[in-house]
């Protein structure tokens, strides 16, 4: 069945269809080989539709799951045969990739990182429009986590990570922080920088001691155990796509 070029490429991940439109316009998409054009419709089970020389095959219906990720275990897709080659991780190290059922390693990714001295809720998809939503800054999705510090952590500690500090030259976003107890306290970022939660307790003067991610958007799961995972049921996955504002028919 012909559909527009864009619907085909949003519909399997490859990007949103605007995204599309602008490959399209860039000349990075070809039909048959033939620069396609805005409007223009194919038929992806006839025609050889290309985006920058890489093929679009036609999926299976997208997955998506959640693992827990424990202490210990580096977030990263990369195969045991190629971490000697690889600088995320080395070849004795255990990744999310390991934890993985056979059956879906390689056809489902980590959406985002979880480090390493880090655990928590980890999502994996095929999806690559709902990567993109939840993972780009410049949407602003909520990520929350129970931090455990070192020693009581003041109101005016709390307050100075709340209102933003400076890490790598850059003030870090305003946060959304709640105190659970003299040591503990929930914290919601719209950002991701690198080990950003732990280097802004040390800039007040606290470290962490143990990091847990509770929350992912609008997911949360309490009773997933470490090292577990599990598909997302139909009502959270629908739940996910409106918070990020997916069309239900894109």
């Amino acid at each position: 069945m012909q559909e527009r070029i864009q619907k085909i490429l949003s519909g399997r991940g490859i990007c949103s269809r605007r995204k599309a439109e602008e490959y399209i316009e860039r000349g990075l998409v070809t039909v048959n080989g033939e620069k396609a054009i805005l409007g223009q419709k194919a038929d992806p089970a006839v025609d050889r539709i290309e985006v920058d020389g890489s093929v679009v095959q036609e999926r299976k219906d997208m997955l998506y799951y959640v693992m827990f990720k424990p202490v210990g275990v580096e977030t990263t897709n990369v195969e045991k045969g190629q971490r000697e080659r690889s600088t995320i991780a080395r070849p004795d190290q255990i990744t999310v990739r390991d934890l993985l059922p056979r059956p879906l390693r390689g056809k489902i990714f980590p959406v985002g990182r979880l480090d390493k001295d880090s655990e928590g809720l980890l999502l994996f998809t095929n999806d690559g429009v709902l990567a993109y939503r939840l993972t780009h800054p410049k949407f602003d999705h909520e990520k929350e986590y129970m931090v455990f510090v070192d020693q009581p952590v003041s109101d005016g500690q709390l307050f100075k990570m709340r209102e933003g500090v400076t890490i790598f030259g850059e003030r870090t976003k305003p946060a959304k922080i709640v105190r659970v107890s003299p040591t503990q306290f929930r914290l919601a970022l719209t950002e991701g920088k690198n080990r950003q939660i732990r280097r802004m307790c040390q800039k007040v003067g606290v470290e962490v001691l143990r990091l847990e991610r509770i929350r992912i958007g609008p997911f949360t799961d309490a009773r997933l155990k470490e090292g577990q995972i599990r598909a997302l049921t139909d009502v959270e996955v629908a739940s996910m796509m409106a918070y990020v504002q997916i069309p239900q028919d894109l």
